[in-house]
């Protein structure tokens, strides 16, 4: 059933076993997707990120995962804000800090595991596995090559089941 009010989402968190790769060394590593609720403000330097994130923290209605490498507890590498839409999981913003981003990242990956995580708490709340979101005009094709999104009217795409079964099976592989 469609809730008319967002609902915030329960967080727990998630360990996944070689999940983003250093891109120099090709070396996988183990991570934590996990609320960044607790995280110090010192974590998440606003001259690291192009979002607000300070802010986001601060939204009743959004729950914000990060993720971290588990070699390297408090080191943010990502994150993520969610809303249950009571169907979907809608993804508000999504954003690498900046040594993850363009031709020189440090790290591969950590973008496609924070939708992954997404797809995996809309499969967890028995929908499908399903999230939609905004994208930036010049990521409609590489979400579409990349996700498997699809584009829903002229300015929102989605990831529906299959491609949602895809990328928790590409990226979240559980640590046992």
């Amino acid at each position: 059933m469609l809730s008319s009010q967002p609902q915030r989402i329960a967080c727990h968190s998630l360990y996944f076993t070689g999940s983003i790769q250093h891109s120099l060394t090709g070396e996988v590593f183990d991570t934590c997707i996990n609320c960044a609720e607790s995280t110090k403000r010192s974590q998440i330097r606003a001259a690291d990120w192009l979002f607000d994130w300070h802010s986001e923290l601060c939204r009743k209605d959004r729950q914000i995962l990060k993720i971290e490498l588990l070699q390297e507890p408090g080191t943010v590498h990502g994150l993520v804000s969610l809303t249950d839409k009571g169907d979907h999981i809608y993804m508000h913003l999504v954003e690498n800090v900046s040594w993850n981003k363009g031709k020189n990242k440090l790290y591969c990956g950590v973008a496609g595991n924070l939708f992954a995580a997404a797809c995996q708490l809309s499969f967890n709340l028995k929908y499908d596995g399903v999230v939609s979101f905004v994208p930036k005009t010049q990521l409609i094709e590489h979400y579409q090559n990349t996700l498997g999104a699809k584009l829903f009217g002229p300015n929102r795409m989605f990831i529906d089941t299959r491609e949602a079964m895809m990328l928790t099976k590409n990226y979240l592989r559980q640590v046992i």
